[in-house]
């Protein structure tokens, strides 16, 4: 795959995976996560700006530079004190429309790492770096999302972890 056609698939992806965002936001009653969801979307539509940077620097120059992307997404230390304390307010509620929710973005996110990872061996030094720092920016996304599906389904992980044991 050609970077030009990576960026362009990129952009497709972003905007497919800001639009779930820009959607959930509208649907959830509850203030902090329509919050966590606005950040993400925001950092999605990072993405769409910076990957329309690259395409354009690409046609102009045939080549890019390879500059951080930045994420608005706290480190997972902050995101795991964050939830913590919203355990506690959120016991009582039924959260089946969020939980619905979290699954979508939880499919998209994944699907959208999985193409930054696929492509990266296609692509030239600088391609692979920023596609790179896609994958690690997804990939945060996608732990956020799933902690947060996680503890509302109360499925026992916890970032993937198994927080019990039954046999034991």
């Amino acid at each position: 795959m050609t970077l030009e056609k990576a960026i362009k698939t990129a952009l497709e992806y972003e905007n497919n995976v800001r639009d779930v965002y820009r959607d959930a936001i509208k649907k959830v009653t509850d203030e902090t996560g329509r919050k966590m969801l606005e950040v993400l979307a925001q950092d999605e539509q990072h993405h769409v700006d910076f990957l329309n940077a690259k395409l354009d620097e690409w046609k102009k120059s045939g080549k890019i530079t390879a500059e951080k992307l930045e994420t608005t997404v706290p480190p997972k230390r902050s995101i795991e004190e964050g939830v913590s304390k919203l355990e506690k307010r959120m016991s009582d509620r039924d959260f089946g429309v969020e939980r619905e929710l979290l699954k979508k973005i939880v499919d998209v996110e994944y699907e959208t790492s999985e193409f930054y990872k696929s492509v990266i061996g296609d692509l030239d030094d600088e391609g692979q770096k920023m596609f790179e720092r896609f994958v690690e920016i997804e990939e945060g996304h996608l732990a956020v999302v799933k902690a947060e599906l996680d503890y509302l389904t109360g499925s026992g992980y916890w970032f993937d972890f198994n927080e019990m044991n039954m046999e034991h």
